[in-house]
């Protein structure tokens, strides 16, 4: 399994988005277009992402840029899984 697909089953478990769940595409838009990701849904996502990639993601590295689509976020933790 590739990561963005990785990314994209934990985003649709962690937002519990069962059969409306995405795709795994890096155009896939997330904040402001899933409207189940919300500033809750954010720190349970960012909470899954840790657990399962042993990462540790502090405040200050997040921004909106990151949830903005499925590649950004694919592409913060490619960064934060290879010491980034």
């Amino acid at each position: 399994m590739s990561l963005i697909e990785e990314v994209a089953g934990i985003v649709n478990s962690s937002l519990q988005l069962g059969n409306h769940g995405i795709g795994a595409d890096r155009s896939v838009m997330l904040l402001g277009s899933l409207p189940e990701l919300d500033s809750m849904a954010v720190v349970t996502l960012i909470t899954a992402l840790e657990d399962h990639y042993d990462i540790v993601v502090d405040d200050d590295e997040l921004s909106a840029e990151t949830f903005e689509t499925l590649g950004t976020l694919t592409d913060f933790v490619s960064a934060k899984v290879n010491g980034g």
